[in-house]
């Protein structure tokens, strides 16, 4: 089978079952349709079924299934960002919380959060609307200027310096956002702790739209970049030779994975480790070939976050466990075993 035809065929079946965990996903909740199966529920709804209940209506289209296109997406942003930052860094350890990009995204944000009403009334109505968010994408973006500055000489990135550096900017971060803590009141001492855990149980369709944008943007630039990542592992000047613009490649790579990293701290807090978990078992599959993980972790990103978040909101139901303990969980040992294979050439 050729190398393209055999991509499609994994990004089919990886679809296939994303579609199949999505209807599993619909079905699991507290909330009782009177005995009609959600699904007919969900088809009454899309029908406009004027039968059907306001409580219904809302339950099945503003909670379940918002939520459900929200892990998707923010699954799938989580797994590319990790997936292009290892191929920028050639390091399987390179992640966005790892190099501290979610600690920066969260500390911007919660300076939003807390200090945010003292100038908001100064700013544009659509920045006021969006404060966080925007705080989020430009501490991302600020975080991942300064590791790559620092770890970056000659043209050569040194990964126990970006490591380390990211390892720094975590805890300056988590230091800054204590004493934001500290000074908070208690409405946004509840926003604040939902930011460093992570949770999707504020997903509705406006903050879906934004994330489709964003997702359309970015997977247009990035995911036509598997070859050229491939090239990259060569050694940046190898990529030159072989025609990679690699200057370019590499600030498309920082402003868009910045891009998603910040908006999905900024809708759904900080859920840690997707980016390291997904490239690592595709890693397992492909080797470094990243004309078949890239595109493939923006599935299996999906269906990992799709995973997490069906049991984080039933494993203690009717309350739910922050699905960044759960990834947390996952990636922490993952994270280990990365570094104890990789030990001699960090």
């Amino acid at each position: 089978m050729k190398t393209q035809s055999k991509l499609y065929f994994y990004l089919i079946i990886s679809a296939i079952l994303l579609v199949i965990l999505a209807v599993v996903a619909l079905y699991i909740g507290v909330y009782d349709f009177n005995g009609v199966s959600p699904f007919t529920v969900l088809s009454q709804f899309i029908k406009g079924d004027p039968a059907l209940s306001l409580s219904d209506k809302y339950v099945i289209w503003e909670v379940r299934t918002s939520r459900i296109i929200m892990a998707i997406l923010i699954g799938s942003m989580l797994a590319v960002s990790g997936t292009t930052l290892q191929g920028l860094f050639k390091n399987p350890l390179a992640t966005g919380e790892a190099i501290g990009l979610t600690s920066g995204a969260t500390l911007l944000a919660a300076f939003a959060i807390v200090l945010g009403g003292h100038f908001k009334e100064y700013l544009p109505e659509i920045v006021q609307f969006s404060l966080v968010g925007i705080s989020a994408f430009i501490g991302a973006l600020l975080a991942m200027m300064l590791v790559y500055r620092i770890s970056t000489s000659a043209g050569k990135t040194n990964v126990v310096m970006m490591l380390l550096s990211g390892v720094a900017i975590t805890s300056i971060g988590f230091s800054i956002t204590g004493f934001l803590i500290y000074i908070s009141k208690d409405e946004q001492l509840r926003d604040l702790s939902f930011w460093n855990m992570g949770s999707l149980a504020a997903a509705t369709w406006t903050k879906n739209i934004v994330l489709a944008v964003v997702i359309v943007i970015s997977y247009t630039v990035l995911l036509p970049k598997g070859k050229a990542l491939n090239a990259m592992m060569l050694g940046e000047k190898d990529a030159q030779h072989l025609g990679i613009n690699v200057e370019r490649l590499k600030k498309q790579i920082v402003i868009i994975t910045s891009l998603m990293i910040g908006t999905c701290v900024a809708f759904s807090g900080t859920i840690g480790f997707v980016g390291l978990i997904v490239p690592y078992i595709l890693r397992l599959l492909f080797k470094s070939n990243y004309v078949f993980i890239l595109p493939l972790s923006a599935v299996l990103g999906s269906i990992l976050l799709l995973i997490a978040d069906t049991i984080s909101r039933s494993i203690v139901a009717p309350s739910e466990l922050p699905i960044g303990i759960l990834t947390s969980l996952i990636g922490g040992p993952i994270f280990i075993a990365i570094l104890i294979k990789f030990k001699k050439s960090l």
